[in-house]
């Protein structure tokens, strides 16, 4: 029996996550009470040999702080129990979940009607209160620059398999536009020769057959390549015997199209003929 519980900041699309796992299957209930998590829980051995064996629940800091103490303590229960229990964190920074409360003039959950609490001040509370989960969490998602429909991939392929699996996500991105808060692994191989300057090749991404022919005929290159590819098949199944259900491996160049999106595609191609469980995102070309 699988139970995912996810929560996070507001606006981070936490309701997105779970659509998207009630359309897999997933019985969801969200918004669920922390204080109703242990009878949730004792509910789920009542069902052990029903048919439904997937559940996620959504929480979210509208819990009394007492009750968010006491998070902790049940999840050690859950743990303890037959039940395999995974926490998903979405996150974002703040100034994006500002602009997305703008944009849709919703009320953040603590600021009241008759409030005189700022939304950029309900949002650093909100932060607050959710760290110690964030902190749990088997996998964290910054969604600060993922739209609705990557979003609903990235769970897809990240939560909708079998729990044995460890979840291996290779990510390309920009160091021009920031480093992914949510990566385990970053590689920088900005010191690889650039496609960009080449004006035949600017308009092109690392899918592209002739930026893996211009790539894959430089000897630095390869050599990365083939370091890092060791790297990940020496390590990777060190990180599944511990019982890691999720690692994000981020390689970065400058803008996020060239270097970086070729190796991912390299390193997911190898990895799955290894029998990893691969996903792949490249967060620049969203």
């Amino acid at each position: 029996m699988r139970l995912i519980i996810i929560s996070g900041l507001s606006g981070s699309g936490k309701s997105v996550a779970l659509n998207t796992l009630e359309d897999a299957g997933f019985y969801c209930i969200d918004n669920l009470p922390v204080g109703l998590l242990e009878a949730f829980r004792d509910h789920l051995h009542y069902l052990a040999d029903g048919d439904a064996d997937h559940y996620a629940v959504g929480i979210d800091a509208r819990n009394r702080l007492a009750a968010l103490e006491r998070l902790p303590t049940i999840l050690q229960g859950i743990d303890d129990s037959r039940i395999d229990c995974e926490i998903l964190f979405l996150d974002a920074h703040h100034d994006t979940l500002i602009k997305r409360f703008k944009e849709t003039r919703r009320r953040h959950p603590l600021g009241g009607p008759n409030s005189s609490t700022t939304l950029s001040e309900a949002i650093a509370r909100e932060a607050e209160l959710l760290r110690p989960l964030q902190e749990r969490a088997d996998l964290v998602i910054d969604t600060t620059q993922t739209g609705v429909h990557e979003l609903r991939e990235l769970v897809r392929q990240r939560l909708i398999r079998e729990p044995a699996q460890m979840s291996v996500l290779l990510e390309s991105f920009g160091y021009k536009h920031g480093t992914p808060s949510d990566a385990d692994f970053v590689f920088d191989v900005r010191c690889l020769p650039n496609p960009y300057w080449d004006p035949e090749l600017r308009g092109l991404t690392g899918r592209d057959q002739a930026i893996r022919d211009y790539l894959g005929g430089h000897p630095d290159v390869v050599a990365l390549r083939d370091d890092v590819l060791s790297f990940l098949r020496r390590w990777l199944p060190c990180f599944e015997r511990e019982n890691r259900s999720y690692l994000t491996i981020a390689m970065g160049c400058t803008g996020g199209q060239h270097r970086s999106v070729y190796l991912v595609e390299e390193f997911a191609e190898q990895l799955r003929n290894d029998g990893q469980t691969i996903a792949t995102r490249h967060r620049e070309m969203a």
